[in-house]
């Protein structure tokens, strides 16, 4: 287990979905009326294999389960209409603890980035409509990065940017002075890679033996993380 100090080195990323919001569960809870209108059979047990996935790796296992693209198509237009229907009445449902912790984060003047895969223009619309934004010293985007997770790309740019805005000191900000805040299993492999410190909130998918030997620790929600760095601060 590594070291648990971090002195004047806390500086955290998180991830968005599954993790800020709780993604997964609203997107499902748009498919399924699709996918039962359109006749797709058992599309809640297929759906979380695909969590964490790229969106080519998606299409494989979705293709494997049914084998008719235009039929997903279909399916993925009238989840999407049923999705921004309901984002604009509802907004997208915050994760328990979300809003606290970044409360505290901010109030301690501790850094505090966002990666997430999705692209910047999305990103910043879903956190500025549930009035997230500013609690962000940067956010690092899917469209900023070369490769996606399970790549260290997105985890070593956050920290870079995170460095340029809140330099100490002269100080770059490193990877290995990062907890990141993760909920997928390519999240916490790219958190790994990156050389951070990996803190997992998992969201529907509990993590397998080889994930939570790269989590430094697995929590049950993020009021049990904001507990943890409480104590590290104090």
């Amino acid at each position: 287990m590594p070291d648990n100090s971090t002195g004047t080195n806390m500086n955290i990323i998180f991830d968005m979905d599954g993790v800020i919001f709780d993604t997964e569960r609203f997107w499902l809870n748009c498919c399924i009326p699709a996918a039962k209108e359109l006749g797709m059979r058992n599309f809640a047990e297929v759906y979380p294999r695909c969590i964490g996935l790229t969106e080519p790796e998606t299409w494989r296992v979705m293709m494997d389960a049914y084998g008719d693209r235009p039929l997903l198509e279909e399916m993925y237009a009238k989840a999407g209409a049923i999705f921004h229907k309901r984002y604009e009445e509802e907004g997208l449902p915050v994760k328990p603890g979300a809003r606290e912790i970044l409360v505290w984060l901010k109030e301690q003047q501790i850094p505090t980035a966002l990666a997430s895969s999705t692209k910047e223009e999305i990103v910043t619309k879903e956190l500025t409509d549930a009035g997230l934004l500013q609690y962000f010293d940067t956010i690092t985007c899917g469209d900023h990065v070369e490769r996606s997770k399970p790549a260290p790309d997105i985890f070593i740019e956050a920290a870079r940017r995170l460095g340029e805005v809140r330099r100490i000191g002269g100080t770059d900000i490193a990877p290995q002075d990062c907890f990141v805040i993760e909920d997928s299993f390519n999240g916490i492999r790219a958190a790994a890679a990156a050389g951070t410190r990996p803190l997992m909130v998992p969201d529907m998918l509990e993590p397998t033996d080889e994930i939570r030997a790269m989590a430094h620790l697995v929590f049950h929600d993020l009021y049990e993380v904001k507990e943890y760095l409480q104590d590290i601060e104090s």
